[in-house]
Order: structure tokens, then sequence, then C-alpha cells
């Protein structure tokens, strides 16, 4: 198996671009995008997110479930297609996920 650090370790470093982002989580006060958000992205996640943004689209948010896996959302650059971001680096944009 590879080594994904010494890969694309400089991908890893790089700060998340909030663009057009909702601001706040309206039910808990908490940042859509926390400051920690590459933290909680795997390096396939974070790989996929970084080669998405070369191409317009963008980390929207990041839902975070009580007692369930994080389901990370990112979204074109006109803000017309949403998909979620899966744990192998893919995108799922025939998600069954409703988002309000």
């Amino acid at each position: 198996m590879r080594d994904n650090k010494k890969l694309f370790g400089h991908f890893l470093n790089e700060p998340v671009k909030k663009v057009h982002a909702m601001d706040q989580d309206k039910r808990k006060g908490g940042d859509a995008i926390p400051q920690n958000a590459m933290d909680m992205l795997n390096e396939l996640q974070v790989l996929a997110l970084r080669q998405m943004e070369g191409f317009g689209w963008r980390l929207h948010f990041i839902r975070r479930p009580l007692f369930q896996e994080r389901i990370v959302v990112v979204i074109d650059s006109v803000g017309e297609r949403m998909g979620i971001l899966e744990e192998d680096g893919s995108i799922n944009m025939a998600s069954s996920t409703t988002f309000r």
C-alpha cells in the first residue's frame, strides 16, 4: 500500500478555502466549516477536495451528527450541484441524504 502522506503531503498542508460557504450551523452556533476541517477528513478526501477545487468545487459544510459518521458536503462554483465526499475520495452525487 502506498504512503499517501509522501505522495500528497503538499496537498495536506494547504488551508481549506472558505468561499461563499455557510457561516454558521443554525442549530448549534458552530461553524459549518470548522477551523480543524482538514483534521476531520482522511487523506483520500483531502486529495479529492484539492483536485475538485481546481474545477471550482469547494467544501460547503461538514455535517456532524451525534453517534454517526461525518458527512462532508461539497458544492460546485455556481452553487447548483452538491455532492457528498465519501471516505474513499469519490463524490456521491446521487445520495439520498436531504439537506435543509
